[in-house]
């Protein structure tokens, strides 16, 4: 954790081992911004704050230390007793794919998620269409639903509809 306080490149970091990572596209950039500020003027006034990439999120049960692209923890943010930088109870997590992190985040990073108790939703926002998946906890079960161009994602966490056409707006031509 102390490399991670001065270094200018951010990591992610599970079993002892340390992973650089890659800086995003301006799409990226552009679809993170815009989820932050629905989310941010859904729950002004609300107990959950949205948190963006520079806020490292710590699975305690499996030790994965990440950023997603955008966070939101409701009540009181907990901080890890081994890096007070870190949050380990995170209500909404979003993550945007790309073509090189696609994998992973639906994967294996998604299945570390999955065992932070108070979490009870991933959001993957698409990079190669318009299109917002949101798995959602159901008990011991996870739902997945989709929302495409002209439609809505309904994040139940945090009593809000994310419209996917919101979500896609004002991307940088190619």
């Amino acid at each position: 954790m102390r490399l991670e306080e001065y270094s200018n490149v951010r990591h992610e970091y599970l079993d002892g081992q340390i992973y650089a990572m890659a800086g995003g596209t301006p799409e990226h950039g552009t679809y993170a911004a815009n989820v932050i500020a629905l989310l941010a003027s859904h729950l002004r006034g609300q107990p959950c704050r949205v948190q963006t990439s520079d806020v490292r999120i710590r699975v305690k049960a499996t030790g994965l230390v990440s950023y997603p692209d955008i966070s939101v923890v409701c009540g009181h943010a907990e901080r890890d007793a081994e890096d007070p930088d870190a949050i380990v109870n995170p209500t909404l997590l979003v993550e945007v794919l790309s073509p090189s992190t696609e994998e992973y985040d639906r994967g294996e990073k998604l299945e570390h998620y999955k065992r932070i108790a108070s979490l009870r939703e991933v959001v993957f926002v698409a990079h190669d269409e318009w299109r917002v998946d949101v798995l959602r906890r159901l008990n011991e079960e996870w739902e997945l639903v989709t929302a495409r161009r002209g439609e809505s994602a309904r994040l139940d966490s945090v009593g809000c509809d994310l419209f996917v056409d919101e979500v896609y707006r004002d991307v940088l031509a190619r």
